[in-house]
Formats: structure tokens, sequence, C-alpha cells
């Protein structure tokens, strides 16, 4: 091998090392996914995803200000999708999920006789009807953790209805929503703070759909009630 044939290929080898060093240096300031997800700061009820530099961040629209006027009997209609695993009357049974008698403001995860998930029963607080919204949308994003395998309803207003209706399952309903909790709920959840897009959700085994979000919700929640091999429970 000569001098000038043994010169082309150092050369080929130093270039290549060169390319090789500046795409490391090059990756390294990038910001990745799992990257993201390491440095993350956990917000309750708060999604993020993406593959791009951008997360996207996804939770559920303010509805407090619904509830007032809220569609109780579509709310009750939704409630059959559930109906598989919860008990809504006073005294009833707990199923694979609790019973919902008297749920809004009562303690998570304190319902005496049911045996909750770790997660469920390490939360604390109470189901008050913001922290019903969250769950309501996405109960695995608001409590990772839960044996609920709900994907959960995506239209604010079917949200509204069915939480309006839960506030009825009492002897002396909570009082509605203050001017308050309203306007902390839209500081804390409106568009304008953090941005809110559709999500592409992949079902998994055993999940159960809540709403698509079109114009055959009620067909849905129709064929959602009659489903009774799938589970809902917390």
């Amino acid at each position: 091998m000569d001098n000038m044939e043994f010169n082309k290929i150092f050369a080929a080898f130093l270039v290549a090392g060169i390319i090789a060093a500046l795409a490391g240096f090059t990756a390294k300031k990038l910001v990745h996914p799992h990257e993201l997800e390491e440095n993350a700061v956990k917000i309750e009820g708060v999604e993020i995803a993406g593959s791009g530099a951008a997360p996207v961040i996804r939770r559920a629209e303010p509805i407090l200000a619904m509830i007032a006027d809220a569609d109780i009997a579509r709310g009750e209609k939704l409630s059959r999708a559930c109906a598989a695993c919860h008990s809504f009357n006073q005294g009833g049974p707990h199923g694979t999920g609790p019973n919902l008698w008297n749920k809004v403001n009562a303690n998570v995860g304190a319902r005496e006789g049911y045996s909750y998930s770790d997660a469920m029963a390490e939360h604390g607080g109470q189901w008050t009807h913001l922290s019903l919204n969250k769950y309501l949308w996405k109960p695995k994003v608001y409590m990772p953790g839960t044996k609920m395998n709900y994907i959960g309803l995506r239209k604010p207003e079917d949200r509204a209805a069915m939480i309006a209706w839960l506030r009825t399952l009492s002897d002396s309903p909570v009082p509605l929503p203050t001017q308050n909790e309203i306007e902390l709920e839209i500081a804390e959840l409106a568009p304008e703070t953090l941005a809110i897009v559709e999500p592409e959700i992949s079902l998994e085994a055993g999940e159960v759909v809540g709403d698509d979000g079109g114009e055959n919700s009620d067909a849905i929640a129709d064929d959602l009630a009659e489903e009774n091999d799938q589970t809902v429970s917390e």
C-alpha cells in the first residue's frame, strides 16, 4: 500500500470520526421524549404525550359553570355504562366497583366494605366537583394505578351531566359550585393557560369507551350499558 492510498484511508476514518462526534454532540442538545419524562413535574389530571421536542399537553376542560344547568337525565343515561360494576342506590352493594350513592364530596377511597386499589386508597382528599371532572375525563391520567378500566368522558357537557346526576344521589345534595370555585377551576384548567388537544388513544383490553365525541354519543351510551363483560371499577 503506497503512502497516497494510506492517506486516503486515514482521511476517510478521520472524517467519519468527526461526523460521529458532531452527531453525538447535536443529539445531547436535543430534547428527547425520555428526557421529558425524566425531568417532568407530575401535575395531577394532566397528560403529557408526543414524540417531538415539544410535549403535547392534555387535560380536562372546565365544567363547573355548566353543572347548574346540566342535563341530569343525560347523566343518568350515561351512567348505564357503569351499572355493570357500580350500584347507585342508597345502601346498594359493591360490585367490581364501589357503590356510588352520596359520592360527591365523599372521601376518596374510603367507602366501607370495598377493596380499593393502592392508588385510590392512598390518594386522599374528596370527590369534589373539580376532582370528579378530572377523574371522569381520564381516570388513569388523574390517578395512575387505579383499577378503573374506563377510558373516560371526553365531552365537557357529558362530564357535567354525569356529575350533576351523581350530585342528586344523596338525601342532602351538596351545594352547587360557587362562583369562586368556578373561577378557580377556570384559572387551573382553562385552555388559555395550557393547551388542550384531542387525545389519540389506543384502547387496551378491558377498557371501556365513554364517548366518541361525535353524533353517536347516545348510541354509544346505550351500547355500553349492554356490555356487561367490560369492567369499570376503582
